[in-house]
This record gives structure tokens, C-alpha cells and sequence, in this order.
């Protein structure tokens, strides 16, 4: 398998294993997040030490070892993105794989495994163009100030929703419009959902128009926005405008 066809798999089996185990009715709740973070992050862990032995790995769920970042490739994932939705029983949860070569995002699939679909940045998506009233993506539980600012400057919908996969592949999908979080990330909470986009033609950055960069030694990389490059101007203006000086 190359790299792209070795993180579909990846993502498609973690996320069928992650079914299996909820339909079991074994755990529920937090227990059911803990023990799918772990099934899933085991299986990942040992299938890209086998298949890419050479490669650096950083997973949400392993000791950050900055070693990596003497490594040219490193493979970020998130074995399960959205344990609280994952846990409720819900569909909007994900499962991130990664490849950062050189410090950017360069091959991801996302697996969505409640809605039976796997993104991936091999076999982009085409875009629709944006709706006369645009859509933007906030947490469930803790909408980013910023973006809900945005949105009124937009006159854009709010859309709660769960895991940032979820969120980011909602656009990809043009299921919504705009990706806007400020409110903390790693980079495994974005790195694959990034790849994917940028391969379907989004716009992907900062929220101060910087590029994401990828394999830092901390791994805390805050925010992200995902939108049409067409919009893209537009929203990093009103992010500047509604941000505390």
C-alpha cells in the first residue's frame, strides 16, 4: 500500500472496530469513550510500526516524544475524535490519520464511521459553491467567541456539532460553509482533517492567515479556519476586527 491507501485503511478499520465495540453494549458513557480511545489507538500504533517502521508517530492517545521532530515523516492521529459524542451514541465523532512530511499535512483520511464514510485526501471531493445565507461550524458546548462574532458580522448560521473532524469534514462536504475555532486544539485534532480539506480546494490556515505547521516539539496548535477560498479574505478580515486588540 502507499501512504494514502495505508491511511484510509487505517482509518476505515479503527472506525468498524469502534462500532463493533459500542454495538457490543459492553461499556457506556466515559467507559465507552476510554476503552474505544484505547482499542483503536493500539491498532494504529502497531500498524504503522509495522508498515512504516521508519516513520515518527504522534498520537493523542502516546507520550508526546519529541524525538519525532528529527524525523522528516511523522503519521499524527487521533484515534477518536469526539469521545463525548462517540460515547452519547451519536454519529458526529471521527477517527484522524495523518502524514506531516516536512511540516506540512500532506496525506489524511478521515473516517466518519456513524455516517459510513471515509474522506480522504487521494479522492478529493468536488466543492459546491457557498449558499446566498452561509453556515458556520461551532462546538455543541463551548462556541468559540470569535466565531459566533463572525457569524453575526456574516449573517451566517450557527451549526453546533461535534468533534473538529466532524466540523471540518461538514465543510468538505458543503454540509456548512466555515470552519472557525479558537478555542485550543493539538494537532492531531486537525492535522488529517486539513489534508483532506486542502485536497478538496479549501482554504486552510491560522485565524490570523499563518499557515499550520506541523511536528513542533508541543504539539498545542489552538486554531484553525476552514472555508471556501473565496471567503477566506473576508472572514480573516472579521476575525481581526472582532479580536480584543
Amino acid at each position: 500500500m502507499n501512504d494514502a491507501e495505508l491511511a484510509i485503511h487505517i482509518a476505515d478499520a479503527a472506525g468498524r472496530m469502534l462500532l463493533d465495540l459500542r454495538e457490543r453494549g459492553e461499556f457506556d458513557g466515559k467507559a465507552l469513550g476510554g476503552e474505544g480511545d484505547r482499542i483503536a489507538n493500539a491498532f494504529i500504533m502497531e500498524t504503522l510500526r509495522r508498515e512504516r517502521p521508519a516513520d515518527a508517530i504522534l498520537s493523542e492517545e502516546e507520550i508526546n516524544d519529541v524525538a519525532r521532530c528529527q524525523v522528516e515523516r511523522v503519521w499524527i492521529v487521533d484515534p477518536l475524535d469526539g469521545t463525548r459524542e462517540y460515547g452519547e451514541g451519536r454519529s458526529d465523532w471521527a477517527v484522524h490519520v495523518a502524514l506531516a512530511v516536512g511540516g506540512k499535512a500532506s496525506i489524511g483520511a478521515v473516517a466518519l464511521p456513524g455516517l459510513g464514510l471515509t474522506l480522504n485526501s487521494a479522492n478529493p471531493i468536488s466543492l459546491s459553491p457557498p449558499p446566498a445565507t452561509l453556515r458556520m461550524l461551532v462546538s455543541r458546548t463551548r462556541p468559540a467567541a470569535e466565531a459566533v462574532a463572525v457569524a453575526a458580522k456574516l449573517s451566517a448560521e450557527l451549526v453546533p456539532m461535534g468533534s473538529a473532524g466532524a466540523k471540518a469534514m461538514a465543510v468538505v462536504r458543503g454540509e456548512a460553509d466555515i470552519y472557525l475555532h479558537s478555542g485550543g486544539q493539538y494537532e492531531w485534532d486537525n492535522c488529517a482533517p486539513v489534508a483532506v480539506a486542502q485536497a478538496a480546494g479549501l482554504h486552510c490556515s491560522r485565524i490570523d492567515g499563518s499557515p499550520l505547521r506541523y511536528n513542533c516539539p508541543n504539539p498545542w496548535l489552538p486554531d484553525v479556519l476552514i472555508c471556501p477560498v473565496a471567503l477566506a479574505d473576508e472572514v480573516l478580515r472579521l476575525v481581526r476586527d472582532v479580536t480584543p486588540a
